[in-house]
């Protein structure tokens, strides 16, 4: 007979995978770019952490957004807690959201994953104009190819999650 968990991920492949992800993330976030094309740096990090807030839920909570938004604030040289905010913001919308949404199809968690997408870079793009005075509508174009790439995204994490 075969064994009934067969199929299901243990914690800690969960967890490794989870880790395994956010660095990779990281190095994607960091990794030098010609200034052009650095514009349309999709937000690998948000991305990730969405992911994650959407399929294991158990798993991640606000308190490993602000971490994940205060490692890329210090990755990327910026206000220290401007990230951070911005993905509890996300951590909190997907918990709101996931009460209210019990079957995701493709498309919503497709549609979800855009809105936490705008939901972040929009607040930050307002705290840079309220913090720095600098108003910085460049940082949607990362939003945008962010969105076109969620799919790839799911499709490479699901296979070692699910």
């Amino acid at each position: 007979m075969p064994n009934s968990h067969a199929h299901k991920k243990s914690p800690v492949h969960l967890y490794s995978v989870m880790a395994l992800s956010f660095v990779v993330a990281s190095i994607l976030s960091v990794y030098p770019l010609n200034a052009t094309i650095a514009v349309f740096r999709p937000m690998w990090l948000i991305m990730v952490l969405t992911f994650w807030l959407i399929f294991q839920p158990s798993l991640v909570g606000v308190s490993l957004a602000f971490f994940i938004g205060l490692m890329a604030d210090l990755l990327t040289d910026s206000r220290l807690g401007q990230q951070a905010l911005c993905a509890v913001l996300v951590a909190f919308f997907v918990k709101f959201i996931s009460g209210y949404l019990k079957q995701l199809s493709s498309g919503l968690v497709w549609l979800l994953a855009g809105a936490c997408l705008l939901l972040y870079q929009s607040a930050l793009i307002f705290l840079h104009l309220f913090t720095q005075g600098i108003f910085a509508p460049q940082l949607l174009f990362a939003m945008l190819l962010s969105v076109v790439l969620w799919p790839l995204l799911v499709a490479v994490l699901v296979k070692y999650t699910v």
